[in-house]
C-alpha cells in the first residue's frame, strides 16, 4: 500500500464521523419538528410512540454535537443509538412492502445494511490519528 492510499484512508477516517453527525443533525431536527414522520415506523410492540420519537431526536442531536466535536463518548453513544433504532428501520421496510411504490420498498430495505458503515463512521469519532510518514 503506498503513502497516497494511506493518506486517503486517514482523511476518510477523520471525516467519517461528520457523515453521521450531519445525518443525526438533520434527522434529530425532523424528529422534534415533525414527529409523525417517525411515529409510523416505531415498532408496533412499543408504547408511547411520540415520546420515543422525541427522545430519539434529542439523543440524535446530542450525539451529533459530540460527533461534530470528535468527542470519544460520541462514538459509543452514536453506535448504541444506531443499534437501538435499527428495529424502527426494519419496521419501516416491512411497512413499505404494503405499498405499491417499488422505489420506496427498495430504499427502505437498503437502509438496513447501510447502518453498518454508519456505525463504522461513528466509531471513528475521538480516535487518535497518526500522520502518515512523508
Amino acid at each position: 500500500m503506498n503513502s497516497s492510499d494511506i493518506g486517503t484512508r486517514e482523511r476518510w477516517r477523520r471525516r467519517a464521523p461528520f457523515v453521521v453527525a450531519a445525518a443525526f443533525s438533520a434527522s434529530g431536527v425532523v424528529h422534534l419538528v415533525h414527529p409523525a414522520t417517525f411515529t409510523r415506523i416505531v415498532p408496533t410492540f412499543l408504547p408511547a410512540k411520540t415520546e420515543l420519537v422525541y427522545v430519539s431526536g434529542v439523543a440524535e442531536l446530542v450525539c451529533a454535537v459530540g460527533l461534530w466535536r470528535r468527542d470519544r463518548w460520541a462514538a459509543l453513544a452514536a453506535t448504541g443509538l444506531l443499534l437501538v433504532v435499527w428495529p424502527a428501520n426494519l419496521q419501516m421496510a416491512i411497512n413499505a412492502q404494503r405499498g405499491d411504490v417499488l422505489a420506496t420498498k427498495v430504499e427502505d430495505w437498503i437502509r438496513l445494511p447501510l447502518q453498518v458503515p454508519l456505525i463504522w463512521c461513528a466509531l471513528q469519532s475521538g480516535r487518535q490519528h497518526r500522520r502518515p510518514r512523508q
